[in-house]
């Protein structure tokens, strides 16, 4: 899915000009937005890095344009994605779905500005040589969504005290599926719990896991940080439900589809401020000289509704902690 799709999904007249003829104007810079995801139901993150755009001074189609692509939860697309932007001549490339898109990113191109953003280590995976001086041309946003596995678990056994067993949901082709797997098994066994990784990376791989969790008896549910599991929130709020699965996830957004809980840092913020540091670049600043961004406030939310319909009653003590509750 390219430009014109997505800013149709966006809607606006303006947004529907052709990149070609608007790269034509002299003053135009072309941004290059390389992700991870689906387009569908990306509308909200699109919207947020355009309004960073914005908060920098830049707006699509004065002065900027901005090319999309889209790797649809396929991550081997991504270097092919990665190089025809670079071959677009674009100005900057924003990156996002963590690893495989910074990897591709990077392999493309050694001079054009890098923004990121990641839910693992940007140091410890390699992509910068620190938070506060990044190096080369790449820096960006980490909102350590692969980091709060363990805190996940933990919210999750507040509700499910009885818990013995629980399920550890990634993507096998996430680059940061390992560190992922690793974090949550080490916290269950540190709470007595039995961890089971389950992996998948297609629609039909997910019903294929849920039937193995009613098949063992999982307890409970903790799903990886990741933009084809992201994609799927829908899905995945419909087979945790179907199958009576209290299950908690990376981001508000699944909660909003019917998922129970969720704990990270705001998605739609993490664009927004990649919006930002990119029309900074744009602006002559160089991303060395950039620090890697990291959330100041992590949203905890749960879904009373979809509680109900597990048949779980929120404890008054997880009532209190959440951020927000979704009657």
């Amino acid at each position: 899915m390219r430009r014109r799709d997505v800013l149709t999904l966006l809607g606006g007249a303006a947004a529907a000009w052709p990149v070609a003829a608007r790269a034509q104007q002299s003053a135009t810079q072309v941004i290059g937005f390389l992700n991870a995801r689906q387009v569908e139901g990306s509308g909200d993150v699109v919207a947020a890095f355009r309004a960073g755009l914005n908060e920098s001074g830049y707006v699509d189609g004065r002065g900027v344009a901005i090319e999309y692509r889209w790797a649809e939860g396929q991550f081997d697309r991504l270097p092919e994605l990665a190089v025809s932007l670079v071959r677009q001549n674009v100005a900057v490339i924003a990156a996002f779905g963590g690893s495989p898109s910074i990897r591709a990113a990077k392999a493309a191109t050694e001079t054009i500005p890098i923004v990121f953003t990641t839910g693992s280590d940007p140091v410890k995976q390699g992509h910068v040589a620190s938070l506060n001086r990044p190096g080369g041309n790449v820096t960006g946003v980490n909102f350590y969504s692969g980091l709060l596995g363990a805190k996940r678990l933990e919210l999750l056994r507040s509700l499910t005290p009885k818990a013995y067993k629980v399920g550890v949901l990634v993507n096998p082709n996430d680059l940061d599926m390992e560190f992922q797997s690793k974090e949550v098994s080490d916290a269950a066994a540190t709470l007595g719990l039995r961890s089971v990784i389950l992996k998948a990376s297609t629609e039909r791989e997910l019903d294929e896991v849920f039937a193995t969790i009613a098949h063992e008896g999982i307890d409970g549910l903790v799903v990886g940080a990741d933009p084809f599991l992201s994609s799927q929130r829908n899905r995945l709020a419909e087979l945790a439900a179907r199958f009576k699965v209290p299950a908690i996830f990376q981001f508000r957004d699944h909660v909003v589809a019917g998922g129970l809980m969720s704990y990270g840092a705001s998605i739609t913020d993490s664009y927004r401020q990649v919006g930002i540091y990119v029309g900074r670049i744009l602006r002559g600043e160089k991303p060395a000289d950039l620090p890697v961004l990291q959330p100041t406030k992590f949203e905890f939310v749960i879904n009373l509704k979809t509680a109900r319909a597990l048949g779980r009653e929120i404890p008054p003590t997880l009532l209190a902690l959440a951020d927000e509750v979704i009657e």
